[in-house]
């Protein structure tokens, strides 16, 4: 195995140990207390072990795929293959999923695709970030999984990975559509729907298929337009066969129908028999979790078309027990609500006590899980960094000794050169090369002058801001030292006169660089609001402009939290005419612009927003808030 590489590995596995303890070391120190297990795991093959895995996973069997995750872990211990690592954490991933552990699942899915990444896995790496974009979206950080789904695409479609790249269409649309970005929505299906056609395989193209139509309907469901999503509902159920090739999505597009129905107005009788004809097919299958569904839209049925109250509660009881015995939150809680609501007295109030008591779990699990989840993203992220400045260290070094080889031998030939007695050509040689040092030194000199300007402006809005934000995450991890480091290096920092870094938008949008700094910040009681981003074709302007704005936002921001003492900020994006208009606004402590000087910060971008014929304003009064006004013509 190659020494980098090994390396590599071993910094990716062993960096988050604190937080899952079972993680085990792949270095030459790690020992392991070796375990039985069965003989005939060890007679199967890799390939096999795989399908092994895949199987006991969709029949959420625990017991042989904790079985398949040890054999797995033996054979990379005896073999430092690091493909079967790449495949014990995904099997370890799916066996913490089985279990509702879905902090632990994440952990490892992110191991898996970081390792199948370097092994030039793409098609590995993309399905992972898949799973991971489901976990995020179920744990309501739609903002990761919009990310996780994008990042997956840029694996899959250079390899032309049909079936998962609509699967990440499909998946964008969903987290859209609960966003209530309706017009995304709608083209990420249209995506999902143009690469359908190209997957080969019959049997995951119709399953596709269905699963788009499902989404669609859903989609326009939630705008209120009933009919358009009925008939997307009735199109995948007019597949042939669909029910007994697709007999789990059969249900689903069938109870859907019979929800369309229901807002329509259609008979009671009529959304009755859907339901029960739904209800028939669930039991057959064995589907509790779907079941409880179900029933909480016949006990609406019942309530709200029949009258019949008490009929109605029985059907809300059962849905209750299912629910509660699957686990299934989202739909207990729905049938406590309804409970509360559809019942008297003390009996109501007991409901609605449980409702708030879970509603409450639930809310701090899903904070609770954001977090274990923002905690391996960042911890993920600054490994890679570290693991491409090692690479960048190591190339920079063979280089210096191959430099070093260069001139070594450049030496030796300018000797035999003097030795056989071409002094002029030496003489010209030097003469030249101390011009060509004073020149450059010249060079050197003029730059430096220029140079200073641009650090005594760029200084503290760019390098500062982007300390400050790691500062942030590290005081979250509670590395304290490394952040009273890092405050000294920052500090430092403002001595060096080298040229700055500047944000580029060529490869990332300057609206997803917006959505990164607002991710940077937000917090529970520190919440940003973006206002007319997505009405703007930013397209169309210049990138010194979106560089200005995207500092002004950030100085804002920084300032907001830092000093202004805020819990809210809004930032408002228009172009009015031939103008862009930024307005953020805080609601923190304000303060007298009569009394109290602009920072640096503010005064240099006041003064780069002057540059560029544009008006830079503040506005505040002391427990007032404060309010920043920016416009800059679109033609500079």
């Amino acid at each position: 195995m190659n020494p980098l590489f090994f390396i590599l590995l071993l910094a990716i596995t062993g960096f988050n140990q604190k937080l899952h303890k079972n993680t085990f070391n792949i270095g030459a120190e790690y020992i392991i207390q070796q375990k039985q297990h069965p003989s005939h795991l060890d007679s199967l093959t890799f390939a096999q072990l795989k399908k092994r895995g895949g199987l006991a996973s969709r029949k959420k069997d625990t017991i042989t795929l904790k079985l398949v995750v040890d054999e797995l872990k033996q054979r990379f211990e005896q073999t430092n293959d690091s493909l079967i690592l790449a495949n014990y954490y995904f099997q370890k991933a799916k066996y913490y999923r089985i279990l509702y552990q879905k902090d632990s699942a994440f952990f490892y899915y992110r191991q898996s695709k970081n390792i199948s990444s370097i092994l030039g896995d793409s098609l590995a790496a993309g399905r992972r970030l898949l799973t991971i974009g489901i976990l995020e979206k179920q744990a309501l950080d739609l903002i990761g999984s919009e990310i996780s789904y994008t990042e997956a695409l840029r694996y899959l479609e250079p390899i032309k990975a049909y079936r998962y790249i609509e699967s990440a269409y499909t998946g964008l649309g969903a987290v859209c559509n609960q966003l209530g970005q309706f017009k995304d929505a709608k083209s990420n299906f249209d995506k999902a729907l143009s690469v359908n056609q190209h997957i080969t395989n019959t049997h995951y193209r119709e399953r596709a298929y269905l699963f788009l139509q499902n989404n669609i309907g859903i989609m326009y469901r939630r705008n209120k337009n009933h009919e358009k999503a009925l008939r997307f509902f009735q199109q995948g159920l007019a597949m042939d066969s669909i029910a007994q090739k697709h007999s789990s999505i059969y249900p689903m597009l069938l109870e859907n129908v019979t929800i369309c129905k229901y807002y329509l107005d259609y008979p009671a009788k009529e959304v009755l028999e859907g339901y029960n004809s739904v209800v028939n097919i669930y039991k057959k299958q064995n589907n509790l979790r779907s079941l409880s569904t179900t029933y909480l839209n016949i006990a609406r049925c019942k309530i709200v078309l029949q009258k019949e109250t008490k009929e109605g509660i029985q059907y809300i009881y059962k849905a209750l027990e299912l629910a509660q015995k699957t686990n299934f939150n989202k739909r207990t809680l729905q049938a406590l609500a309804y409970l509360s609501q559809y019942t008297t007295g003390e009996t109501a109030k007991e409901y609605m006590g449980k409702y708030l008591k879970l509603n409450d779990s639930i809310l701090k699990k899903e904070r609770l899980t954001k977090n274990q989840f923002a905690r391996v993203k960042y911890n993920t992220e600054k490994q890679e960094k570290e693991n491409q400045a090692l690479k960048a260290e190591n190339t920079f070094k063979q280089q210096e000794i191959l430099r070093h080889k260069q001139q070594k031998l450049i030496g030796w030939l300018a000797a035999v050169i003097g030795f056989l007695g071409i002094g002029v050509s030496i003489l010209v040689f030097l003469n030249r090369k101390r011009k060509l040092v004073f020149q450059a030194q010249l060079q050197k000199a003029q730059a430096r002058e220029q140079e200073r300007q641009q650090i005594a402006k760029s200084l503290h809005d760019e390098v500062a801001g982007d300390l400050r934000v790691l500062h942030r995450k590290l005081e979250k991890s509670a590395l304290v030292q490394e952040a009273q480091r890092l405050d000294t290096v920052k500090e430092n920092v403002r001595n060096l006169s080298h040229q700055l870094s500047s944000v580029s938008f060529t490869k990332v949008t300057f609206k997803e660089q917006v959505v990164n700094l607002v991710t940077d910040y937000f917090e529970p009681n520190f919440k940003i609001i973006i206002r007319g981003i997505h009405e703007c074709d930013w397209s169309t302007i210049d990138a010194a402009i979106k560089r200005l704005l995207y500092l002004c936002m950030r100085e804002s921001i920084q300032n907001s939290k830092k000093h202004a003492q805020a819990s809210q900020i809004t930032i408002t994006l228009a172009i009015v005419k031939k103008d862009v208009h930024l307005t953020i606004t805080d609601n923190g402590v304000g303060f007298d612009t009569d009394t109290q000087k602009k920072g640096i910060g503010l005064q240099n971008l006041q003064e780069r927003v002057e540059e560029l014929n544009g008006n830079f304003v503040i506005q505040s009064r002391v427990n007032q808030g404060t309010q920043t006004n920016v416009e800059i013509p679109i033609n500079v």
